[in-house]
């Protein structure tokens, strides 16, 4: 029975968990947030393609806006894209930071895993042993067990 509860315990543990990586991928960017993202690379790609279509425009059809610089709408170009840059290194980070999480939680599982087969390992090794000994052939000498008794008169 102790190995039943020690399966199902197992089994909700790793239930738990499943649900904790399901939960954290979510946070850091999975299927949930594919729209949103989607959405602001087309933001982002329509507001530089403006900027630079509109400043074209200014030098090709000679506009001259005394109230806006020659180099305004490029340098506003440049810096969405800089957010961009900084926004998808953002997005990068969490991502290896959950590759790390999950690696780490794997390292573990494995450790544990090894520490577990070890002390089975160790558990065959002695009925192995114990097996060995009360299976001996007759005509081998066979170790006693159990330990001897002293005569007490000599």
């Amino acid at each position: 029975m102790d190995e039943i509860e020690a399966l199902r315990k197992e089994l909700e543990h790793y239930k738990a968990e499943k649900e904790k990586i399901r939960t954290v991928v979510g946070q850091i960017g999975g299927a949930t947030k594919r729209h949103r993202n989607t959405l602001i690379n087309v933001f982002f790609l329509a507001i530089v393609m403006l900027a630079f279509f509109f400043d074209l425009l200014r030098h090709l059809l000679k506009w001259d806006l005394p109230y806006l610089p020659q180099t305004l709408i490029l340098e506003i170009a440049v810096l969405l894209v800089s957010l961009k840059i900084i926004w998808m290194m953002h997005n990068q980070a969490k991502v290896y930071h959950f590759q790390f999480w999950i690696l780490n939680s794997i390292e573990f599982q494995l450790n544990m895993l090894s520490r577990r087969l070890s002390g089975l390992n160790e558990h065959v090794e002695r009925l192995a042993t114990k097996n060995d000994l009360t299976n001996a052939p007759p005509d081998s000498p066979q170790v006693d067990t159990k330990p001897t008794q002293e005569n007490p008169t000599e």
